[in-house]
Order: C-alpha cells, then structure tokens, then sequence
C-alpha cells in the first residue's frame, strides 16, 4: 500500500485529495497548522491521522512514498525544507490528483471568482439525482452528500461498472510554491463552467488581466468534442474566450442561450433555451447567483447525457453546502447564519438574498475580513456599498492592518468595529432583537462565534 503525507492537509481542497487517496486504497497521514470543521472531522472519521504543525520531525514519523504539498505551505517551514534537503519526492495536490485519478475520466470542472462550491455541489448532485454516480472533489461538504469528496461509484444503468464522471471544483489560485499556474490548469476537463470573473486573490495576481491569462490556460485544454458553459453577463470572460476558444460555447444569463424567466416570490422560476421555455425549478434557494448557477448546471449536466427535466427536478431537490447560507440556530427569536462570503461581490448578494427571504426584517450582518485579498485591503473600497443592505454592520477588525472604521465610514451610524472578540459578541447580542437575522460572513472559522453569539443570546 502506497503512503502519502499531505502538507497542508486541513484546507478544503486537500482534506478533499486525503478522502479521494483513503478511498483509492492509499495509506494517507498529513499535517496542517489549524483545523476547524468540516474538514477536521471529516479527517477524523475516515481515521487518517493528522500531525499539527510544519515541523521537519514528521518525516521520521511518517515515512511516506511521496509528499503531497499543499499551496499553503512555503520555503522556510521546516517540513518543506528537510523535503528538498533530503530529496524525498513531492508533488502538488492537483497534479497528483490529476495523474492519479482525473486522467482517465470524464472531468466536469467549474470554475470562477464566486459560486464554484455551489455550483459544483449542484452538478454533482444533479448527475447523481440522474443515476450516473459521479466522484467529485469540492471546496465544501454538499449536504445532499455528507462528504466533500469521493471517487465515482456504480452508476444506476450499469451497476458492474464505475461512473466515467467526476466534478470539481476547480480553483483559479495558484497550485503550489515550485508551480504557480492556476490549480485547473492541471484537470484537463472535458466539460468546463466558467461562473464568473472579477478581480481577486490580490497576494499573487496584479490585476485582472493576470486572471485571465489563467483562465484562457483553462480554456486552451478543453477539447474540441467538449463544452465550455461560460456567464453571458460576465464581460471578462468574453475577453478571455475572444483570446482563442477551440470549444463550442453555451452561455448563460444572457439572450443568446440559457436565460432566467418569470421568477415568483417563493424563489421557483422558469428556465429558457434560446427564447424557448423548458423547464421550470421549484426550490428554497434565493438569489440571482444561485439562479445564474442553476443555468450553468442544466447546460453541463446537459452535455453529459442529463434532460432538462430531469436536471430541474434534481435541483429542487438540492440542500445547499455547509456554510452557504446555513443556520447555526435561533435563540431568543434570533437567527444566526453562517456564510463562505469574503469578496465585496459574495458579500453583497449573499445579503441580497438574505434580504430577498426575510422581507423586512433586520440583517445583522457581522464580517470578518481575513482572506489574503482582504488582509491587504485591496477590496476595503468596495466593502461599504456591498453591505448597505444590511440594517447594521459589525466588522471584526483583530486580523487586519488597516482602519476598518475610516474604510467602512460611508455606512455611518450602522456600523460597529470591534477587536476584541468577546467585547464583539457582547456588542452584536446588545444590539440583536427578536426577530433579527444575524448574517455572519468568514471564510474561516471566526474563533467560533456562531456558537457564542447562540449562547449569548439564549442567556440574554
């Protein structure tokens, strides 16, 4: 049995490669600095055992065939370090993903700035709803499956063989210290969403042009008998398949192919191809952007052998991703919810579509602006008009070096900043009132203050 050691094992997309490898018959050890769920219980109930820190005495410890290194880990720490001193071998999580598991199947990838987690999730769901079985890796736990990855099982048509389907995610940051290419450059798919594409990642791309120069890499590896389903509203992406495109192009969102039709109140809404009506989902989901998606899956689902009916009902079906708009509890009348958002753009139609569920109620929104992107400031001018919806704003400013209050300023008597964490969640509780919905956006695990903020409020 074949041992491999993944540094860097708690993000989402390596815990992800440590399920895929366990499953494929791999014996898997690996470490990280912090983990927080769902990625450290999901480690722990496949039993694969994790070394917390980036110590050079792991490798005695675990002495593996290869080394598989996560983008989080850089030259100086230890573990990487004795790596290349002592010549042991090493590869990158995607690049071992893709010679050991991607390269002999259909690969279904999604990429863009926002919504790849969801979407994904969805496409995968909707190929599984359709009977076709499909593996996939994906940056959050879907809960229509309970788990975050997994290898292609027995479609329902032909239960002797495996599903040639696999979804994922496929993330436009770069793959690792020794390969600076995006990660999906290396998944070759044969079917390729393309969401969106805005400005982000400001710590390893200068501008949007540098992104895009990426994403056209991705576009130059899906095969002329593939299907690329790209944003029709997103101009950069137009751009970037104006550079040279050898793939037939659906788009959505826009006249010329998929587009959204009749929305109700209750969130269903009609799907047309081409000006032509041919489906219509009934869900509890909320928002353009899970609408928008919604299209992308149809049109790949669709290039896979799935109807469109089938395809919508599927969709109706479908339970968003851990994180995505999820309710942590309700407590003296008050909702908390926990969300992945930390771009302006995810920000502002996350609440948009908290907005769009609860009507008038109040929206508390509390922010926590840790991503690289954010730690550098380079979105902060952005941040006041993609929370003006919200009826008061609460920004943990204890992980950032410039000032939140003077950025934030334009949202006036609203806004709250606080530093110290416990001193935060007393404030948010002394503002909250029944009926409120507090909106807790982080894309890490905010020293757990969803939990705080429920026991606070229960004893308030």
């Amino acid at each position: 049995m074949k041992h491999i050691h993944i540094i860097g094992i708690g993000g989402t997309f390596m815990g992800g490669v440590a399920a895929i490898a366990k499953e494929a018959g791999f014996k898997v050890s690996g470490c990280d600095a912090k983990m927080y769920p769902p990625m450290s219980t999901q480690l722990e109930a496949l039993g694969i055992d994790v070394h917390e820190g980036f110590d050079a005495a792991q490798l005695d410890e675990f002495q593996a065939d290869v080394y598989v290194i996560g983008n989080v880990a850089k030259r100086g720490m230890d573990v990487v370090e004795a790596v290349l001193n002592r010549g042991l071998p090493y590869i990158s999580g995607p690049q071992w993903l893709a010679e050991n598991v991607l390269h002999s199947r259909w690969v279904l990838a999604v990429a863009g700035t926002h919504g790849k987690t969801t979407t994904a999730s969805m496409l995968a769901w909707v190929l599984e709803y359709a009977g076709l079985a499909p593996g996939f890796l994906i940056g959050g736990v879907p809960q229509n499956f309970s788990v975050s990855a997994r290898l292609p099982q027995a479609p329902r048509q032909d239960p002797a063989s495996k599903s040639p389907f696999f979804v994922i995610e496929a993330d436009e940051y770069d793959t690792a210290f020794f390969d600076k290419r995006s990660k999906f450059v290396h998944y070759r798919p044969r079917t390729a969403v393309l969401n969106n594409l805005e400005f982000d990642h400001a710590d390893i791309f200068a501008d949007l042009a540098a992104i895009q120069t990426q994403f056209h890499h991705l576009v130059r590896t899906v095969p002329s008998e593939g299907l690329i389903v790209s944003n029709g509203r997103a101009e950069a992406l137009h751009e970037t398949i104006d550079k040279g495109c050898w793939t037939p192009v659906e788009w959505f969102g826009n006249q010329a192919g998929w587009q959204i039709a009749d929305v109700a109140a209750d969130g269903s809404f009609a799907v047309h191809f081409k000006g032509e009506p041919v489906g219509r989902i009934v869900w509890d989901l909320m928002g353009e952007h899970n609408r928008m998606n919604a299209l992308a899956v149809i049109a790949a689902a669709r290039h896979v052998g799935v109807d469109i009916q089938t395809a919508c009902e599927a969709l109706g079906e479908f339970k968003n991703v851990k994180r995505r708009m999820e309710v942590k509890g309700t407590a003296n009348g008050v909702t908390v919810y926990d969300d992945f958002a930390h771009h302006p753009t995810a920000i502002e139609t996350t609440v948009a579509g908290l907005r769009q569920k609860v009507g008038s109620a109040r929206i508390l929104a509390v922010l926590e602006p840790r991503s690289n992107t954010m730690k550098l400031g380079t979105m902060k001018a952005a941040l006041p008009a993609s929370l003006a919806e919200a009826d008061l704003v609460f920004c943990y400013a204890g992980g950032v070096d410039w000032d939140v209050a003077e950025a934030l300023a334009p949202l006036g008597g609203k806004l709250h900043v606080g530093t110290d964490m416990e001193n935060f969640v007393a404030e948010i509780v002394k503002n909250a009132e029944s009926g409120d919905q507090i909106l807790v956006m982080s894309n890490g695990g905010f020293g757990g203050i969803h939990g705080k903020l429920l026991e606070a409020l229960a004893a308030k």
